[in-house]
């Protein structure tokens, strides 16, 4: 398979750049090759695994390894952590991450460190963003196949990964993929490294929305202008700094400092026992990214020189919620409870209403002295229908609301009245205001 060197700084003739074009036509995926550009600086936002602005929600049995932030959102929008804050605490825990939680209303130094972790966000994206490219357009926006070097990329389009992809260079390679609108990856598709090139020198950034498809594997610290999606399964191994929002669905994510494995392995079925991996020399390997699910329904990743998955904890008591069906049932039991709760209030406060309209318009009406039937047209009708209305006893009541008090007495009040009547067995129930009626408003209103 040929080889071409893209050199920003080389003089390319006309034919070489047709001859270039015609060989990626003809021959298909290629190996690209480019001078490293220069590691985007990340400053504080680079503590993070993920950091967000708007929001973080999560569900399912997410695994995170690594510390979270979200300003200026409040922690209210950390979703679907069950969050544990001790009083007076500069972070939040939670059973699915191995690090700590930051939120704006933490204590001190929490919410100016937040800040800052966001500017420096925001910079490195600026930063990134322009730079001066080694190649452009790759592949008309779809790198699925794929081998790239090292280099600079960017779109003035959407960048599509239907099949998996191939980043081949040396664990001090850089490379930046700049992307004007979306970046999807589809599901069960892979980012693969080899070479030893390191999930933490590569930079997706993304003006549009980023969306890892279910069971993806995908490496390298995303920076996107908007949202970063992970879907059912999805693993990250790097980051997601999103300047908007970091939605989770059962995915492990795992802050990459170091290199990670060139061919993402799947993940072990729970308890099951582990190979150790080599120890790690600097032009080796490191531990792979994945996690093992243990009895208390909490995970461990692997760690240590022989790579092996750390300890479980320890079970000294059975824990409330033990697997991600006892959260989901206890999640199910609270809403319950609360929309329990809010009937009960909707229900109080139409019989408030409704005790309201009924005081009100019952002492009016007790005040009509003559009789009233069809045709009738004055405002004791409407205060008639006023009251009907406060009643509701029924459909034709519920009708005559739909209309409002006109002051008009006709069939639609006569069958409101009516209904009332029978309700209260006042008899015959015909729907005439008479005196019967009037006796009964007056020793019951």
């Amino acid at each position: 398979m040929k080889k071409f060197k893209f050199n920003k700084n080389s003089i390319v003739s006309t034919a070489t750049i047709l001859a270039v074009s015609l060989a990626l036509t003809l021959v298909g995926p290629t190996a690209l090759f480019a001078a490293s550009p220069a590691r985007i600086n990340l400053g504080s936002a680079g503590n993070f695994v993920i950091l967000a602005k708007t929001g973080i929600s999560t569900t399912g049995s997410t695994f995170i390894t690594g510390d979270i932030g979200l300003s200026p959102a409040a922690a209210s929008y950390l979703t679907g952590f069950a969050l544990t804050l001790p009083a007076a605490s500069a972070f939040s825990t939670s059973a699915q991450v191995v690090g700590k939680i930051y939120a704006p209303g933490y204590a001190n130094p929490t919410p100016s460190n937040l800040t800052t972790a966001v500017l420096d966000m925001q910079t490195a994206y600026t930063d990134a963003a322009g730079r001066a490219s080694d190649v452009t357009e790759l592949g008309a926006g779809n790198i699925g196949g794929l081998t790239l070097a090292p280099g600079v990329y960017k779109w003035g389009t959407g960048v599509t990964i239907p099949t998996d992809v191939t980043l081949s260079g040396g664990a001090n390679d850089i490379w930046i993929f700049i992307i004007a609108q979306n970046l999807n990856i589809s599901s069960a598709t892979k980012v693969i490294l080899s070479g030893g090139a390191q999930a933490n020198n590569i930079f997706w950034v993304v003006a549009g929305q980023t969306t890892i498809g279910t069971t993806a594997v995908f490496n390298g610290n995303i920076l996107d202008q908007t949202t970063i999606v992970l879907n059912t399964g999805a693993q990250l191994n790097g980051r997601a700094l999103a300047q908007a929002a970091v939605t989770l669905d059962a995915n492990a994510v795992t802050l990459s400092t170091t290199s990670i494995a060139s061919t993402p392995n799947p993940t072990p079925t729970p308890n099951s026992t582990p190979t150790p991996s080599p120890t790690p020399t600097p032009n080796q390997i490191a531990c792979t990214m994945e996690a093992m699910q243990c009895p208390n329904g909490s995970y461990v990743s692997r760690q240590g020189p022989t790579c092996a998955f750390a300890a479980c904890p320890v079970i000294t008591s059975q824990p409330s919620i033990s697997s991600a069906d006892g959260r989901k049932a206890a999640l199910q039991a609270q809403l319950n409870g609360l929309l329990a709760t809010l009937q009960s209030l909707q229900t109080q406060a139409r019989g408030l209403n409704s005790s309201a309209g009924a005081s009100t318009f019952g002492q009016q009406v007790r005040m009509i002295a003559n009789n009233l039937g069809n045709g009738s047209r004055e405002n004791n009708v409407k205060i008639l229908q006023q009251f009907l209305i406060s009643q509701n006893k029924g459909s034709a009541a519920q009708a005559l609301g739909n209309v409002g008090a006109t002051a008009y007495f006709g069939g639609m009040t006569r069958a409101a009245l009516a209904e009332f009547q029978a309700s209260v067995g006042i008899s015959p129930a015909l729907g005439n205001f008479g005196a019967i009626t009037r006796a009964y408003l007056s020793s019951h209103y």
